[in-house]
């Protein structure tokens, strides 16, 4: 039996919840299936993948979006997974939202394998951007952190993506402390010299084999300890804007005053910006988890196939998020603490 959720207030504006924050950026997960086994985030022999009957099909993603976008507030769009290269339809899905949404951004987060056969025609489906997964220069590291050999496919799709225009091309890194935490000032360096933005990620709770350790990872403060030597770190002055990364504009100090590029920190752990977050995740089979680390979710996928409206979809996806927790699943920050549970979902299978 389902559970029943009390809805939103009525004069409560899109997908809103009770301590003020709404939000505008919806992230929808196209396939929990992935082609690497990143330790972070999944078991050596990989999970149990969902049937290909369990998925949202192509209109149903589309409508998931036209009601989003129309009834609810939704301002940017961005396709995850697992990985979502591994989706046959991936460029028919793009360009259905675009064709309906010309002015949409949207975005893909991807590990990168595969992307240089498939840059030229997700840039012509109307992708605006793309954020590439990759956590060192080595193949050597690559190999341990992600166990398989693939970051030469990596770098020539961050080629490919440059070169259709797909820009900004974000970087995204995780740092695992013994494994490739020193390489972060090459990594940086790397980035900035081919006019790429990283974003280092702190390791969060939501690996496959539950062996996280708040004490083991890799802090915000720790990273920056990692870079100053080599590089000056200023705020960028802009407002953040509910955005997950904190961004500094890079200098050397040989050269203060010569801006470099930019580089950006979620520091979902030890800096938590949970008060501000705007963002709506809907699974790969239909379900809204309000909460990164929510242990609630909310399924779609019923009412997109048995006939409900448009309206009962966005009433329950609004009542989803009503009940969103204050941060971290829970009524407090607190990742590591003692009342906190990890969630049964990895990574792969929530969507980034």
């Amino acid at each position: 039996m389902p559970t029943i959720l009390p809805p939103a207030p009525a004069d409560a504006p899109g997908l809103s919840d009770k301590f003020g924050r709404q939000a505008t950026d919806l992230r929808i997960s196209l396939i929990d299936k992935c082609n690497l086994r990143c330790t972070y985030c999944m078991p050596a022999d990989g999970l149990a993948w969902l049937p290909k009957s369990k998925l949202l099909t192509l209109e149903e993603i589309t409508r998931i979006v036209r009601i989003g976008v129309r009834d609810l507030g939704i301002r940017e769009l961005r396709l995850t997974g697992g990985e979502p290269l591994v989706r046959v339809d991936l460029t028919q899905i793009i360009a259905a939202v675009r064709e309906e949404f010309p002015e949409l951004p949207i975005s893909l987060t991807t590990n990168g394998v595969g992307l240089a056969k498939k840059a030229a025609a997700l840039a012509e489906a109307g992708l605006s951007r793309i954020n590439v997964s990759l956590d060192t220069l080595h193949a050597e590291t690559f190999a341990t952190l992600t166990r398989r050999d693939h970051i030469d496919s990596v770098f020539e799709g961050i080629d490919a993506a440059r070169a259709v225009g797909l820009a900004p091309v974000k970087i995204n890194a995780v740092l695992m402390r013994g494994i490739n935490d020193e390489q972060a000032p090459e990594l940086l360096a790397w980035a900035l010299e081919r006019g790429l933005e990283l974003r280092f990620i702190e390791q969060m709770p939501l690996d496959a084999d539950h062996t996280w350790r708040k004490d083991n990872m890799v802090t915000a403060a720790q990273l920056r300890a990692y870079l100053e030597p080599r590089f000056i770190l200023n705020p960028d002055t802009r407002p953040r804007d509910g955005a997950p990364a904190e961004r500094f504009l890079v200098s050397t100090h040989a050269d203060p005053q010569t801006i470099l590029g930019a580089v950006g920190i979620i520091a979902s752990v030890s800096e938590p910006f949970c008060a501000d977050c705007r963002r709506t995740r809907i699974t790969a089979e239909g379900k809204v988890m309000s909460c990164l680390f929510s242990r609630e979710e909310t399924d779609l996928s019923a009412l997109l196939r048995d006939g409900s409206s448009d309206t009962d979809v966005a009433e329950r996806w609004r009542a989803a998020m009503w009940g969103k927790p204050r941060a971290h699943g829970m009524d407090h920050v607190g990742l590591g603490s003692k009342d906190f549970v990890q969630s049964d979902r990895s990574m792969s299978a929530i969507g980034g």
